[in-house]
């Protein structure tokens, strides 16, 4: 598994703001629900993103050792005008190209807390670019608007979602973490387009130790199989497994249940 360039991540973070940015303008209705988020309209979702890139943006600006509250981040809850696409979309501007340009003055090895133990700035231009990829989804699936992402993108965007889960499965951060432990138990991934040499198949163990897992192909006990954008936002638990692009081999309990544990907490 190779990390994609600190340069790329930030051209994707700018790129995926873009994107955003163009479905709004496409009239999209702020005040509907988010159905892969349902606690949220579109407004609160978008809000919601830009807030967490102006939060990084914060972090890293001002080289934080330690945790920032949402108070010291300036409009992290975003414009003051609701319902205001014009006002929502100068806000959503002006945040991206602020996190991008912050981050590329700091450069990928700057010293900044964060909540994964990697103190540096590579981490965060790699998770927000996940953060808005995902989210991009939500909004466009809210919206009835198609979405794709770019091969390099969604393949580590897995990667970096098995890494996460590893962490928080490690240092038992959630409840429901230890459900993960358990003999026998494995998944596989694999995405049925693309580029051949991107590798883009995974297998997850589930053992007794925790959660491991590697790029490859390999019998499991099932098996997720897909386009990888498809196979992407299932895993993220935004499509269902019952999606026609989709195909579910073997014990399809274990993957349901890896989706309800798997999680942030």
């Amino acid at each position: 598994m190779t990390l994609l360039s600190y340069d790329r991540y930030c051209d994707e973070i700018a790129y995926q703001v873009d994107e955003l940015r163009s479905l709004l303008a496409s009239g999209a209705d702020l005040s509907g629900t988010v159905p892969t988020c349902p606690d949220w309209t579109l407004e609160e979702l978008v809000r919601h993103m830009g807030g967490a890139l102006r939060w990084v943006e914060a972090l890293v600006r001002t080289r934080a050792l330690e945790n920032l509250p949402d108070d010291a981040v300036p409009l992290a809850k975003g414009p003051k005008e609701q319902g205001d696409p014009a006002a929502l979309d100068a806000w959503l501007a002006e945040t991206g190209r602020t996190v991008v340009d912050t981050l590329r003055e700091a450069g990928p090895d700057t010293k900044v807390w964060t909540w994964a133990g990697i103190l540096d700035t590579g981490f965060w231009a790699r998770r927000m670019t996940h953060e808005i990829t995902i989210h991009r989804a939500d909004a466009a699936l809210a919206a009835g608007r198609p979405y794709e992402v770019a091969a390099d993108v969604a393949a580590d965007a897995v990667d970096e979602w098995l890494q996460i889960v590893e962490f928080i499965q490690r240092k038992k951060a959630t409840p429901d973490a230890p459900e993960l432990r358990g003999p026998g138990r494995s998944i596989h991934l694999h995405a049925t387009d693309g580029d051949p040499g991107l590798n883009a198949e995974w297998v997850i163990e589930l053992t007794e130790e925790g959660v491991t897992w590697r790029r490859g192909h390999e019998k499991a006990a099932v098996a997720l199989r897909g386009p990888l954008t498809s196979v992407l936002l299932a895993f993220y638990s935004r499509l269902p497994l019952d999606s026609p692009e989709l195909e579910v081999l073997g014990e399809r309990e274990l993957l349901e249940f890896w989706l309800t544990q798997a999680t942030f907490g």
